[in-house]
């Protein structure tokens, strides 16, 4: 699995991270280096293990990236929560980036089942 790109699981977190970065540029100035920075990173963690467990030449080393990626997807969505209990994102933006956070957890959840069951 070389072309990242062509998977949808892949995809789907490219576009959650652009929703992430427009709902945390409203955040304060002085959080650019705390939680706005924190939920960037865990969210482009996503996609990029995604990526770079695409391109391992064993699917042992693909699941071990796919395992990361969902391991920074959770902690994504635990700083989503942190944000809206600070009121940092209100209610209907919490529940849009949770609910997309969601779907890409539920597919990256199938697709490592899916290659367990591969082998």
């Amino acid at each position: 699995m070389s072309d990242f790109r062509k998977l949808l699981i892949w995809q789907k977190s490219m576009t959650l991270i652009t929703k992430i970065y427009f709902s945390t540029n409203h955040f304060p100035k002085e959080e650019i280096f705390g939680l706005t920075s924190q939920i960037r990173r865990s969210s482009i963690s996503i996609p990029s293990n995604i990526a770079e467990g695409s391109g391992r030449e064993s699917s042992k080393d693909f699941l071990r990236f796919l395992n990361i990626a969902i391991g920074s997807l959770f902690e994504m969505q635990t700083q989503l929560e942190i944000a809206k209990n600070i009121t940092y994102l209100n209610e209907q933006e919490f529940n849009n980036l949770y609910e997309d956070s969601r779907e890409v957890e539920r597919m990256l959840v199938s697709f490592i089942k899916k290659i367990k069951d591969r082998n």
